[in-house]
């Protein structure tokens, strides 16, 4: 029992101390320990660290029975001696073999749940960095969405001057179009008036030329 004891204690030692370090030898230790902790392997340990537990128990109570009995007979005998030694060793490395037991069971849990963070922030660093090169990439997107609204800003401007220059060359060409247009009108209102006169003037001159060959009669008959 002893000697089971001791090889279990020299064995839970030497995976706390693969534990501890980071070498090749813990990845082996951290398989044997998840496989140990699958199916009905939780069950069994549970089951033998119970049982380690009783036998603790059992242990120092049966070497507080021989202290009792040895202080009823006044001192121990070679035999209560021998035999309490033995329940106090068997006692003390069954504890320091749950101890060690909870520390290698500890150790594992701990070091996964920091492989699991460290496994996260790695995601978490991908995903900032993807999400930084998304960010530049929209960064130079925006960039060239503005020189585009700049240029069509200025090809808006131009054509905005273009028809501000159209619309100051229509008004001036409908103003001398107007122009034109009371220009002719009048040279119209001229052209009526010549005509009236030249009636005018005709009318004169038949009278006269009427005048003219009455006297001519006149003088001849």
């Amino acid at each position: 029992m002893i000697q089971l004891l001791f090889a279990l204690l020299a064995a839970e030692a030497a995976l706390a101390l693969a534990l501890l370090f980071r070498t090749p030898v813990r990845r082996l230790a951290l398989l044997a320990i998840d496989r140990a902790k699958r199916g009905r392997g939780p069950v069994m340990a549970k089951t033998v660290a119970g049982t380690m537990l009783l036998v603790l128990v059992s242990a120092g109570y049966s070497v507080a029975k021989i202290h009792r009995r040895a202080g009823e007979l006044g001192q121990l005998t070679p035999t209560d001696q021998v035999l309490a030694s033995r329940h106090l060793l068997e006692a003390s490395l069954m504890g320091y073999s749950l101890f060690l037991g909870l520390i290698v069971d500890r150790l594992h849990h701990y070091i996964r749940e920091l492989r699991t963070m460290t496994k996260n922030m790695e995601d978490v660093t991908k995903q900032s960095r993807t999400l930084e090169e998304a960010t530049l990439g929209s960064t130079k997107e925006i960039q060239g969405y503005q020189k585009e609204v700049a240029s069509l800003k200025e090809q808006v401007q131009e054509l905005q001057n273009q028809s501000q220059e159209k619309t100051e060359r229509l008004k001036t060409a409908e103003a001398n179009s107007v122009a034109l247009q009371k220009q002719s009108e009048g040279l119209l209102l001229e052209y009526d008036r010549l005509i009236a006169e030249n009636r005018d003037l005709r009318d004169q001159l038949q009278s006269i030329d009427i005048r003219l060959s009455h006297s001519d009669r006149k003088k001849n008959s």
